[in-house]
């Protein structure tokens, strides 16, 4: 299988609903939790692509355009951006969808770079 389709069959979407478990005091997503959610993703993404064990070593900048009101579907999508010998690179798009009517925006995006670690937690090829 060539890197190219190994990119593309390792895209991971994540559908959640917002909650009122999930909101803060002013009826949208936490912003923690939508993090912890990308963070998840960004996880099953890298696992899909080599199958290795991943630590999180950052995450880069996170931008929030529009808040997510509660009772709304999310859609979290995970793409291999960047492949380096240990490390990866995986974009997360966060995506607000109305239950009730055909809308779906962009509303959260961020890039967090995970390393494949061994059975000793040192960093292994992604290979």
């Amino acid at each position: 299988m060539t890197i190219a389709e190994k990119i593309n069959k390792s895209e991971t979407h994540v559908f959640k609903v917002v909650f009122p478990d999930t909101t803060n005091h002013h009826n949208t997503m936490f912003g923690g939790r939508i993090l912890m959610m990308m963070t998840e993703t960004a996880f099953m993404t890298a696992t899909r692509f080599s199958r290795k064990n991943f630590v999180l070593v950052s995450s880069g900048q996170i931008d929030f355009t529009k808040p997510i009101p509660a009772g709304m579907l999310v859609e979290l999508v995970g793409r291999v951006q960047r492949i380096g010998n240990t490390s990866i690179t995986i974009q997360v798009e966060v995506y607000l969808e109305k239950m009730s009517e055909e809308f779906r925006e962009k509303v959260v995006s961020g890039a967090f770079t995970l390393v494949a670690i061994g059975e000793d937690h040192e960093p292994i090829s992604i290979g």
